[in-house]
């Protein structure tokens, strides 16, 4: 299938008011889409049915489904799309600087009285655009962010969201299951060595040491990685690999309630976090740090690698998958509006002002694919 032709599908589904998610992983050259055949809306709750699953921040709301029986599949492979026109980066007014300062500090004060070890405190931001194609924002998000999960998704029941998110919540081979802690945040500079501080190995650690604390009720052979340092976009993050291997009588609804959220973006307890946030933030995440990705899909793989060996080759093992991604970096397109969520981990050495110039930076993520 030629660009062209793929795109040119996408948009008739989106101009026929149709659902559909297209997205590329994380240092891929390959990107899929779904194509819902009707309107309905499908939801989940036991995350037991295969398809492309959109899930909220708070899973007490609606996890919508894009059944795979129910879609098309289009598979295109290409290393950069072809854009039809230049564009030139923009620039957005970040306000809202003196509320949410007053709201980190709230934060750090009750991490200081014991309430909490660490909570995520965020932001929105609006911006206007007058005739932004989303499939060209897709375009632009696939062409400059190599490392992070891009995507552009669409229900006529639920909204429109697109982003660029370098955050895997978890994926599952078979019983193999794969997480990472991800946290601490700076601005990429070329001619500068990269240097964390105490605070930001300090956030990252409690992330790690959360979520092996998670799922070890569900797990077992629990292997942690080395931490290292990541790029996104023009951003870099301190990054641990958590690899283990699924107890038979865990499934995978209960390691999606162990996962999420993660402190990286809740805080530390969750409860508690969660709580604090939906009490003091002032606005609804929606999909914002909910997660979305493919669930429970099959793959084969022969036993024998050896072609030569016919008769084994009959034999292979089909196994489940699912690859869910943190929903961040995103925005929606609404009312003629991009609304750019953007927010950071706060413990009790965080500097509120500073908090502030990261979620600044964070909007340059999804603000320079606008025009």
């Amino acid at each position: 299938m030629t660009q062209d032709s793929f795109f040119e599908t996408l948009e008739r589904q989106y101009q026929n008011q149709l659902p559909f998610v297209v997205y590329s992983r994380a240092i891929n050259s390959i990107i899929k889409c779904w194509l819902q055949n009707d309107d309905s809306l499908y939801t989940t709750s036991d995350f037991t049915e295969s398809g492309f699953v959109f899930a909220p921040f708070d899973l007490s709301d609606k996890s919508i489904l894009l059944p795979e029986a129910n879609c098309e599949h289009l598979t295109l492979e290409i290393s950069n799309l072809d854009l039809d026109e230049d564009f030139k980066t923009t620039t957005i007014e970040n306000y809202g600087e003196e509320q949410h300062v007053q709201l980190v500090t709230k934060g750090i004060d009750a991490i200081k009285q014991g309430e909490l070890s660490k909570v995520v405190l965020s932001r929105k931001v609006e911006k206007d655009i007058e005739s932004t194609n989303p499939l060209t924002i897709f375009k632009r998000l696939f062409n400059t962010y190599k490392n992070a999960m891009v995507y552009c998704w669409y229900h006529p029941k639920v909204g429109l969201w697109l982003g660029a998110t370098p955050e895997l919540l978890f994926k599952v081979e078979g019983k193999q299951l794969t997480t990472i802690s991800l946290a601490g945040t700076q601005p990429y500079v070329e001619t500068e060595d990269v240097s964390w501080t105490n605070k930001e190995y300090e956030e990252q650690q409690i992330v790690t040491d959360y979520i092996v604390q998670q799922i070890e009720p569900h797990t077992k052979d629990i292997k942690v990685s080395d931490v290292e340092t990541v790029r996104a976009g023009n951003l870099l993050h301190l990054k641990t690999y958590i690899h283990s291997q699924i107890k038979s009588d865990s499934n995978l609804k209960s390691v999606i309630e162990a996962l999420h959220p993660t402190p990286a973006v809740c805080g530390f307890p969750k409860e508690t976090s969660r709580q604090f946030i939906l009490k003091n933030e002032n606005y609804k995440r929606e999909y914002y740090t909910g997660f979305l990705g493919e669930l429970n899909l099959k793959s084969s793989k022969t036993r024998n690698t050896n072609r030569r060996n016919v008769e084994n080759n009959a034999y292979t093992v089909v196994r489940k998958h699912s690859n869910f991604y943190v929903n961040l970096r995103c925005m929606q397109l609404k009312d003629k509006k991009a609304v750019i969520y953007v927010g950071g981990g706060i413990t009790k050495d965080s500097v509120p002002q500073n908090e502030w110039e990261e979620t600044v930076n964070k909007t340059k993520t999804i603000v320079n694919v606008l025009s």
